[in-house]
């Protein structure tokens, strides 16, 4: 049996997410992740924070923070790179009682007119991972349905975006010319690899999961072009931090 047969929708899971978490009262509606320790250590700096649980990973605890936006309280989470790692904490943060759940993080153009830092919406996201041949039946893309809310969001809020499909790949060192050209022809305008796991479990388990992505480095020409990867002047990543909770605070 291939990966793209595995999909199991009425077989009952051996472990359960709920089993690993421990539920806390009055947890968190909405939740802000992110993939990078340099934004959350800007919204640790800027905002007056709670912990309130902590997620655990490779042996690492990974906190999960309460904060209060507009006054609209809301969760705070750094999560880790991967769509298997990320996707089996989103599970987490759902069993604790998420019920809409932001994500925001780089990725890699794949057309060079794609300019750094510009914010883009995935639409669709190409299956190039494993999570999520486990939630929805096979296909190449994965639809998102969450975009065209997000993207009125962002609109409402006059923020300039780009709409995408998505490159969602497992193998960072195995993105090939080849690949990227295919991908291309398809309409992908990035690479990432979270967006169809995490999507997918959002859709399994009618959560409301939505994301937008800043692209930091590029793909398209002879060389990797690292742009502004872990490199974001301060006042870009402030001021997507600030889109992030902004758009939160409306879903």
């Amino acid at each position: 049996m291939s990966i793209t047969d595995t999909f199991d929708l009425y077989g009952e899971e051996i472990i359960k997410a709920k089993n690993n978490v421990s539920v806390i009262e009055n947890f968190p509606k909405t939740v802000i992740v992110v993939f990078s320790i340099n934004f959350c250590k800007l919204f640790l700096n800027k905002y007056s924070t709670q912990r309130i649980v902590s997620l655990n990973a490779g042996g690492a605890e990974l906190p999960i923070y309460q904060f209060e936006h507009k006054g609209v309280k809301m969760g705070f989470f750094n999560t880790i790179l991967g769509g298997a790692g990320s996707a089996a904490l989103l599970e987490e943060i759902i069993a604790l009682g998420a019920e809409k759940i932001l994500y925001f993080g780089s990725c890699g153009a794949l057309d060079k007119e794609i300019a750094g830092g510009r914010l883009l919406v995935p639409t669709a996201a190409y299956r190039d991972e494993g999570v999520s041949y486990h939630y929805v039946k096979a296909s190449d893309y994965l639809e998102i349905e969450t975009a065209e809310k997000l993207i009125r969001i962002l609109e409402d809020m006059h923020v300039p975006y780009h709409r995408t499909k998505t490159w969602t790949t497992d193998a960072f060192y195995r993105e090939t010319k080849g690949n990227m050209e295919k991908r291309k022809e398809e309409g992908c305008g990035v690479v990432e690899m979270e967006c169809a796991s995490v999507m997918s479990v959002g859709q399994f388990r009618k959560k409301e999961v939505y994301q937008f992505l800043y692209a930091a480095d590029c793909l398209s020409g002879n060389e990797w072009d690292k742009r502004i990867l872990g490199n974001m002047p301060e006042d870009l990543r402030e001021r997507i931090l600030l889109i992030a909770m902004e758009t939160a605070i409306r879903l």
